[in-house]
């Protein structure tokens, strides 16, 4: 047998040879890097020589490429700093001291060929140093990137007359609001906070953009470019800058191995990747904590401590390049100076030598008009102060007492918080509140952390109390106005998810806390015990009203036993409102205001001492009702035929307008054998109200919620009877979960015109079909919930005589969920008489009201819980 001939060798200098030079020099650093302890001097290390490996491949292509002489290769952007991420663009500019040639394009055209031959994602320009200043001058983007530029080799002279040409031509006033202007964008963008559940690392507030946009504006106005020359400027203090560096370090340390684990440019902090870049960083699970969580925390104190730095140094360089250090000051007390808008301490070490003044601090914000925040003086001195804030500060009376002031005051009280919070202080004050900074919740339904959405819920009932907002919800300043202590709701506010992460009912441990910080303040027992209370129960009349039937009696009697008092009603009802807009915007709609406002309603009635009496109850409704049907222009006694056939728990649980519509809706189909559907626009939010009457048949229900699950529909309320006669007669909320077809303008049922005579026809030939129940559609599972899916879970309760069941079902949302369980209580020959659907962001929580002769056998039950199981099971 003939020997192989040898393979042909690569000439040293040759693209192939570059091509394995470069990718195994690559590997070697990213394999040290994994290897090495996750530390921000590792990171740092990395990115230097992932940059250093970079330059030498391209001088080594500018050769191979023969690049003509007096041609520069420079970098710019972050590949300019001299730091490049494991999958980050090298963004490149070849300069040239005149307009190209064929030969020389043709020499670029190689270069960059080269250069993506060998594996290397160049972002390529070609300009003459005249063009640079042009498109420098049109694009502040172009500005920045050619800001950090930096010879790989070439031309050196040509570099530096590109340096000094983009010197004289930059404007450091007009620079540093243009770059202020692209912050407050992208810190819109991005939610305006650290804490956001999914940050990018680079882009969101308190990522490396916000410090780079530091050094940017620095450099521009030649004040320094590194942290070393801004404190020798003045700008910053050493411990500043060693702190800088510090959470400079930890977040280049995060985005670099967040590159590494997804194999690909990837800045944001996503579900899919947080446990694995944990991982990576060595963070362990506990039974109170995930490795997510553990990175997370660490991720988002220096992202906030990034935060605070930038606010400080932004407004410090302002003052030099606008020149207003000399601003004049008024003064305000012997404490504080007002500066042009902004709060400035009267003397660097204030806080030091007076540590009540830092509380001091936020009263006087809330107390005086005119100020918008505070100066970089104060943020840098209360940033200094830290330390002071221990336990004496806390259990200082004085301060004790001007907390309570600030909770208080009319004005000003969001901010206030917000700003303590950005400032640390909040936190060093309440230590228990120090604990949930930046605590994430995988719960699917809170889009903050902890910390934030407990603002949130102060901003929310805040707002209850300012008349500017009484229109967004008016039975809530209704309610709120009738309040002489606001404050108390604030501090139950402030407490009710304070002990979130613990492990345990979060709601006692939180009451506990409550107690201790009533008792601190020296708050009056009754006032203390109605803080405990709605810190205790914060959770119960949102659970009430969306899981129980609100039409039985003995449920409201035993939720006004336990509220006792109209005040205590009315506090908690406020509080669940403002707690559930507080989660997420998606969670809150109106179908949850009007439980809510119906449970309040029935509630604050047995309150008033008057005993539920059904009959009368019921035929106020019936009178109603009547009402209601001679304005539609009914002749008297339509209601008689379909009214003899119902029962009457029919009349308690709908209301008199419901009443009415189906009466005149149903008089001349009472006994018909062919499905009858009608719509018509929801009374409450978006969406429509939609009737079925119909023979009763063990499946009907399951083909109901098929034909809304395959046309796009959302179920937020069902309500279930069966007539007298054999008939079924159901009402559900729905809301599309698809967009509307086009050209619904308007309002009520003439906005949803079309779409209602679509549900009206689809539907009643959905339900007419005898076939096969279709098989449920493979429901697609978001992003959150593959990476924190909901265990489900079901229970069967029986009620005291074991005549009905609560069937209780809790699961990851997707579409086919509801049919999927529709069609196991179809197929057991379940009957339903009354759902309540609620879903709590990408989680839902159903309860089921039902009966059925399988339900009596332990074993039928069994089994019966088991296929609930696996039909709402995610899909894998």
């Amino acid at each position: 047998m003939a020997a192989a001939p040898d393979a042909p060798r690569q000439a040293p200098g040759s693209v192939a040879a570059l091509r394995t030079r470069f990718r195994e020099g690559k590997g070697d650093l990213l394999a040290h890097f994994e290897a090495a302890r996750p530390t921000a001097p590792a990171a740092t290390r990395l990115l230097r020589g992932l940059a250093r490996h970079v330059d030498a491949t391209l001088a080594a292509l500018w050769e191979v490429s023969a690049v003509p002489a007096g041609m520069a290769l420079v970098a710019v952007g972050g590949y300019g700093r001299g730091e490049l991420f494991p999958y980050s663009d090298v963004d490149v500019l070849v300069l040239l001291p005149e307009e190209p040639d064929e030969a020389v394009r043709a020499a670029i055209e190689r270069l960059v060929t080269a250069c993506w031959d060998i594996g290397l994602e160049v972002g390529p320009s070609t300009r003459t140093i005249a063009e640079c200043r042009t498109e420098a001058a049109k694009d502040v983007t172009v500005q920045t990137a050619m800001l950090e530029s930096r010879l790989v080799c070439g031309a050196r002279r040509l570099h530096e007359q590109l340096v000094r040409a983009l010197d004289e031509a930059m404007d450091p006033r007009a620079f540093l609001r243009a770059k202020t202007l692209e912050m407050q964008q992208r810190h819109v963008k991005y939610e305006g906070t650290p804490y956001a559940l999914e940050p990018n690392c680079k882009e969101s507030p308190g990522g490396l953009r916000d410090l780079q946009v530091v050094i940017w504006v620095a450099r521009a106005a030649g004040l320094g470019r590194t942290w070393r020359e801004l404190v020798a400027k003045g700008l910053i203090t050493p411990f500043e800058a060693a702190q800088l560096r510090r959470n400079e370090g930890t977040l280049k340390a995060v985005r670099a191995r967040l590159h590494l684990v997804a194999g690909r440019r990837e800045d944001r902090l996503v579900f899919d990747l947080q446990t694995a870049v944990a991982a990576s960083f060595g963070c362990k699970s506990s039974h109170a904590q995930r490795s997510s969580e553990v990175l997370m925390h660490r991720y988002y104190w220096a992202a906030k401590a990034v935060t605070q730095l930038n606010q400080i140094l932004m407004l410090n360089i302002e003052e030099r390049v606008n020149g207003s250090e000399s601003t004049p000051m008024r003064p305000i007390n012997e404490h504080f100076l007002d500066r042009a808008g902004m709060l400035e301490v009267a003397r660097d070490d204030l806080y030091l030598e007076n540590p009540n003044a830092i509380l001091e601090t936020f009263l006087v914000f809330q107390q005086q008009p005119g100020i918008q925040g505070l100066s970089a003086r104060t943020l840098r001195a209360l940033y200094n102060a830290r330390n002071v804030m221990g336990v004496e500060f806390r259990h200082c009376p004085v301060n004790r007492d001007l907390f309570l002031q600030i909770l208080r005051e009319p004005k000003g009280l969001t901010h206030a918080l917000r700003l303590m919070n950005q400032t640390s202080v909040l936190g060093r004050y309440l230590w228990v509140f120090r604990r949930i900074v930046g605590r994430m919740q995988h719960d699917l339904f809170h889009v903050y952390t902890v910390d934030q959405h407990i603002l949130m819920v102060v901003r929310n009932m805040r707002r209850f109390f300012i008349p500017e907002h009484a229109h967004e919800y008016p039975f809530c300043s209704q309610l709120a106005a009738q309040w002489d202590q606001p404050w108390l709701l604030y501090v139950a506010a402030i407490f009710h998810d304070v002990a979130k992460g613990r492990g345990g009912d979060h709601s006692e441990l939180g009451a506990r806390e409550a107690r201790r910080f009533c008792r601190a303040h020296g708050i009056d027992y009754a006032d203390a015990l109605l803080v405990q209370f709605l810190v205790r129960h914060h959770l119960t009349m949102s659970r009430i009203a969306q899981k129980e039937d609100l039409s039985d009696a003995s449920v409201i009697q035993s939720f006004a036993k336990l509220v006792g008092t109209p005040q205590r009603l009315a506090a908690l009802y406020l509080l669940t409102v403002a707690d559930i807009r507080g989660t997420s915007p998606k969670v809150w709609n109106a179908w949850k205001g009007k439980l809510l406002e119906d449970l309040f309603r029935l509630t604050l009635r047995a309150l008033g001492g008057a005993q539920p009496n059904l009959d009368a109850e019921i035929e106020a409704r019936k009178q109603e009702a009547r009402q209601n049907l001679a304005l539609h222009a009914a002749l008297p006694g339509t209601e008689e035929p379909l009214w003899k056939t119902l029962e009457v728990s029919y009349f308690a649980r709908h209301d008199a307008g419901d009443i009415a519509w189906h009466a005149r809706t149903l008089w001349r189909h009472i006994e018909t054998q062919v499905p009858v559907v009608r719509a018509r626009a929801s009374s409450v939010g978006d969406g429509l109200q939609v009737l079925v009457y119909s023979p009763d048949r063990a499946d009907l229900f399951a083909r109901i919620c098929g034909y809304f699950d395959s046309a796009g529909f959302s179920i937020l309320d069902a309500k279930i009877h069966t007539t007298r006669a054999g008939f079924a007669l159901d009402t559900f909320q729905v809301v599309a979960t698809q967009s509307w077809p086009e050209g619904h303008e308007g309002e009520g049922d003439f906005k949803y015109r079309d779409l209602i005579s679509l549900v009206e026809t689809q539907a009643a030939l959905a339900l007419a079909s005898d076939g096969p129940l279709p098989q449920p559609r493979s429901g697609r599972v978001s992003r959150r919930v593959r990476s924190f899916p909901v265990t489900p879970r079901v229970s069967l309760v029986p009620d005291e005589r074991a005549q009905r069941w609560l069937l209780a079902v809790s699961a990851s949302d997707r579409s086919g969920l509801l049919y999927g369980i529709a069609r196991v209580l179809a197929r057991h020959k379940v009957n339903l008489q009354l759902a309540k659907i609620s879903t709590l962001g990408e989680r839902v929580e159903d309860t089921f009201l039902v009966d059925g002769p399988e339900l009596q056998q332990p074993k039928a039950q069994l089994r019966i819980e088991t296929e609930l199981l696996d039909a709402v099971a995610a899909p894998a």
